[in-house]
């Protein structure tokens, strides 16, 4: 589908964006590529509603063959999926069918063993249920059998409730169990009816069919690891290692894993469906159910990982305070902006303040930590002031 198909604003100037702030921000979007950082990367800004801003540079990888990278190619696009399935929470607590308070193992009774019987529904959606790194082979979601043996076999790491730690995938894998025994429809379905659908964004999948498989650019990890120095010299600590491993993201490459429909991190779509999803919100929820899903929920508890306050809302992350720039977001955006980025700089948000939400792709897994951040930082601080009036 060609940018066209979407609700496209005919200038910038017509979509509220000032034309020079977007060039300073495609400039900056390019410069990465052209340098050979990231073999590719794709944006797209949307404001009033509206695709103002689309675009695609670089190559891309498809079995081995490298074609260009056009607005065509689609992407992995990892944790930003996480907003899709919090947002298909948010539907049902809205119609009053689930209420985040609840026990998880009311719901899923197969999850309460080891301890895990006292974990909420809350506490699955703000990574605070206490089990961050519990396995999971992504091939055994479409298999209920397996996917509720894991569930039972997992233990706790620490008390649920007592902190916060990000769970890269476990915790939305129970999410989407629960979504599916309360509408009786399987997670992969609910997000192409509920809002890929209702948006009119049909390259939004989650558990990507295999007819388009072949669009979909291989991740390519590049580059080196930052060394020790340089993260002492930027003031940071070396992060602790998650099970994003790169050999977990080479795992995408794989058509089973594609298909497979991983509710955590494995949504395959365009930047323009990204910034055009956020666009949509009014449509899928109320505005006071959006209010509530993004009302920050983890206190002063500290992310690990960053040092600074966690800040998430019910399955997103909220800018909030001056270091929204360590929670993926750019130094101008608003406090209230929110969204939720994905693994190798995938970037996807809005910024109510302004209107303007950003969608960023690319199959480039850049190796150094430090410098991914920085293009994140760069490229939200650029799209986030790009607003005309």
């Amino acid at each position: 589908m060609t940018p066209s198909a979407y609700r496209v604003a005919p200038s910038l100037e017509e979509a509220g964006l000032d034309p020079s702030k977007v060039a300073q921000l495609l400039e900056r979007v390019e410069r990465d590529v052209k340098e050979g950082i990231v073999p590719n990367a794709q944006v797209a800004l949307a404001r009033h509603g509206k695709l103002g801003v689309f675009e695609t540079f670089g190559r891309a990888q498809h079995g081995g063959v490298e074609t260009p990278a056009t607005n065509d190619t689609l992407f992995c696009v990892f944790s930003c999926t996480k907003a899709l399935t919090s947002v298909l929470a948010w539907q049902l607590i809205e119609q009053g069918l689930l209420d985040v308070r609840r026990r998880v193992a009311e719901l899923v009774p197969e999850f309460g063993t080891n301890g895990k019987e006292v974990v909420t529904v809350e506490q699955l959606l703000t990574h605070m249920a206490g089990f961050p790194s519990a396995p999971f082979d992504p091939t055994e979601f479409r298999d209920r059998d397996k996917r509720l043996a894991r569930f039972a076999k997992w233990r706790l790491n620490w008390e649920p409730g007592s902190r916060y730690e990000y769970h890269p995938s476990s915790s939305m894998y129970v999410v989407a169990e629960i979504l599916e025994r309360l509408t009786g429809i399987e997670y992969a379905q609910l997000v192409r009816t509920r809002i890929a659908e209702p948006l009119g964004l049909p390259d939004l999948w989650v558990g990507l069919p295999e007819q388009h498989h072949a669009r979909l650019a291989d991740v390519e990890h590049v580059g080196l690891e930052a060394t020790d120095a340089e993260y002492a010299s930027a003031g940071l600590k070396r992060p602790p290692p998650t099970e994003v491993t790169e050999s977990a993201l080479q795992n995408y490459n794989r058509a089973d894993v594609r298909v497979s429909g991983i509710p955590g991190g494995g949504a395959t779509t365009r930047a323009a469906d990204w910034a055009l999803f956020y666009q949509g919100l009014p449509k899928l929820c109320a505005p006071e159910t959006i209010r509530m899903g993004c009302e920050v929920r983890t206190g002063d508890l500290i992310d690990p990982g960053t040092g600074k306050r966690a800040h998430r809302g019910l399955g997103v992350q909220v800018a909030g305070d001056d270091d929204r720039s360590a929670r993926g977001f750019g130094k101008t955006c608003s406090p209230s902006a929110f969204g939720h980025g994905g693994a190798g700089g995938q970037i996807a948000w809005i910024d109510p303040a302004t209107g303007i939400s950003l969608g960023y792709c690319t199959s480039g897994q850049d190796r150094n930590a430090l410098r991914r951040a920085r293009r994140t930082i760069a490229i939200g601080s650029l799209a986030a002031s790009c607003a005309r009036d």
